[in-house]
C-alpha cells in the first residue's frame, strides 16, 4: 500500500511540475509580434514543457493504466486508447511532438516564426492533457 501511495504522490509531483511548465510557457505566448528573443524564449519553454507534459502522461500510464510505452508518440497513441485524449487531440497532440522535434531547427526564421504561430493551441492542448490525468489520479 505504502508503494502504490508513494507512486501516485510521485505522479501527482510530475502533473505539477508539468503544470508549473506550461505556467511558464502562457507568461510568452500569444502575442502578435513578439521579439525574436521572446519568441526563442516562447519555443524553449514549449521544448521543456511537452518534455514534462509527455513524461508525467508516461508514468500515469505505467502507474494507472499499466500500460508500459517510452516515446512521446507511443505516448500520445496509448493516451487516445485510455480517453485521455480523443481522437482529434491524438493528431494534434503527435502534430504537436512534430513541432517539437523541429525546435532545433529555430535558426531558420520562418520556421521558428510557425512554430511560435501554433504554441498558443499546443499550450492550450496540454493543459486539457494534464487536467484529465489529475482528476483520474487515484
Amino acid at each position: 500500500m505504502d508503494d502504490l501511495a508513494g507512486a501516485g504522490s510521485r505522479l501527482k509531483s510530475r502533473i505539477q511540475t508539468a503544470m508549473r511548465a506550461l505556467g511558464t510557457l502562457r507568461e510568452l505566448i500569444g502575442r502578435e509580434e513578439p521579439q525574436p528573443l521572446e519568441r526563442d524564449a516562447a519555443i524553449q519553454r514549449f521544448e521543456y514543457t511537452f518534455e514534462a507534459t509527455w513524461k508525467a502522461a508516461m508514468h500515469f500510464l505505467r502507474e494507472v493504466e499499466g500500460i508500459e510505452v517510452a516515446s512521446p508518440k507511443g505516448v500520445v497513441r496509448a493516451s487516445r486508447e485510455v480517453g485521455l485524449l480523443t481522437a482529434e487531440e491524438a493528431r494534434e497532440a503527435l502534430a504537436l511532438a512534430d513541432d517539437r522535434n523541429l525546435t532545433v531547427h529555430t535558426y531558420n526564421e520562418a520556421l521558428a516564426k510557425a512554430i511560435y504561430s501554433r504554441l498558443e493551441a499546443h499550450a492550450r492542448l496540454m493543459g486539457v492533457w494534464l487536467e484529465r490525468m489529475d482528476r483520474r489520479l487515484p
